[in-house]
């Protein structure tokens, strides 16, 4: 049979390396940029795992879910690790980070998500990395969510290791990912006797079987049909204009957040100030009585197609998650969503006004 998805020529080395260099436009970097053949968890591992060891003091941020995870793996890097948590309903401040430094002047090392879709919680990327660079620190930034959503610049906020994913706000694929790596995290790398080495999660092999040979042979063949929809998604992205699309995601959550609290019924911001709220998602808690996953799935039951979860584990009673990200970063799915979900308050007996939050997402859309 033939399928448009089937026998596909070879990717090519330069192929290949032209849409790493799309990534690298879209960051507005001049680092390196390694496109990874997996979901982003493989270089959000990998660089961490490249570059901490026993030695590494690192200063790991808590935001929500993922932040756990990176202090998990920092741990099992053999690395001292020191936590700042904050509550998930807001965000880090620079302030914070700075009075961590104050109390352990050794720290070397700096792990932070920008954006926890989790939580709908973002970070001021930009005054935390101020912070780190007076410090010397290397910094590490998962802006898997953040990317098309709101602006991530590593080269201007001072990220040595920066790892995005295309899945949310680029509207790509799953199955790949990237990072940019500064020179200085590429140091940190190689002076790291820890470092994976012939390994899936290896950074330096990458570096120097494809960078450190000038781009001209892969190492391995490519997951093609990923690296196309990547591809195709940079491409998607330049044509509409990045900062449209980051426009687009920005609008969209605030239109949900008024569109919430329009509607009423005891729903509101899970995310208290607005200033702290990331783009890509917008986060709901339900009033007392009501079970987040159970509104949610009555919600997905009348229509599949609806941007909405439940939050995660402990979060699956009280969150809901509104992802309006990618194609769905629209008026009429902000609206859809919402309707879904006064119909569901309104059956277990709560007042909501839909036409209130119907008046108030097309307000913020203007």
């Amino acid at each position: 049979m033939t399928h448009p998805f089937l026998d596909l020529p070879p990717l090519s080395a330069a192929h290949f390396a032209a849409i790493e260099d799309g990534v690298a436009r879209l960051l507005d970097t001049r680092q390196d940029v390694l496109v990874m053949q997996g979901e982003a968890l493989l270089p959000l591992e990998g660089a961490i795992r490249s570059a901490a060891g026993p030695g590494t003091t690192a200063l790991n941020v808590i935001t929500g879910p993922y932040g756990q995870t990176f202090g998990d793996w920092l741990r099992d890097c053999g690395a001292t690790v020191i936590d700042l948590s904050v509550p998930f309903h807001t965000a880090v401040t620079a302030a914070q980070v700075r009075e961590a430094f104050a109390a352990h002047p050794e720290i070397d090392f700096v792990s932070l998500v920008h954006a926890e879709a989790a939580t709908g919680n973002t970070n001021p990327v930009a005054e935390i990395g101020a912070v780190v660079r007076e410090h010397g620190a290397l910094f590490y930034l998962d802006a898997v969510a953040s990317v098309g959503a709101e602006p991530v610049l590593p080269d201007a906020w001072g990220v040595d290791l920066c790892v995005i994913g295309a899945q949310k706000a680029m509207g790509g694929p799953a199955g790949v990912s990237a990072v940019s790596v500064s020179e200085r995290a590429w140091a940190r790398m190689a002076a790291n006797p820890h470092a994976p080495r012939r390994s899936y999660l290896s950074l330096l092999d990458w570096k120097e079987r494809w960078l450190d040979g000038g781009r001209a042979a892969l190492p391995h063949a490519p997951a093609q049909l990923e690296m196309l929809a990547l591809q195709a998604c940079l491409e998607r992205i330049e044509a509409e204009g990045p900062q449209a699309v980051m426009r687009r995601h920005r609008t969209a959550a605030l239109a949900t957040r008024a569109g919430a609290v329009a509607l009423g019924g005891g729903l509101e911001p899970y995310v208290y100030e607005e200033a702290d709220a990331a783009p890509v998602a917008t986060t709901l808690r339900v009033p007392s009585g009501v079970v987040a996953s159970e509104l949610v799935a009555g919600a997905l039951a009348g229509d599949g197609t609806l941007p909405l979860a439940a939050g995660g584990g402990a979060l699956a009673a009280e969150m809901i998650r509104v992802n309006h990200y990618g194609v769905d970063a629209t008026v009429g799915a902000v609206q859809a969503s919402l309707a879904a979900l006064g119909a569901g308050l309104a059956e277990r007996g709560r007042t909501v006004d839909l036409e209130g939050a119907r008046r108030a997402v097309e307000s913020a859309w203007r």
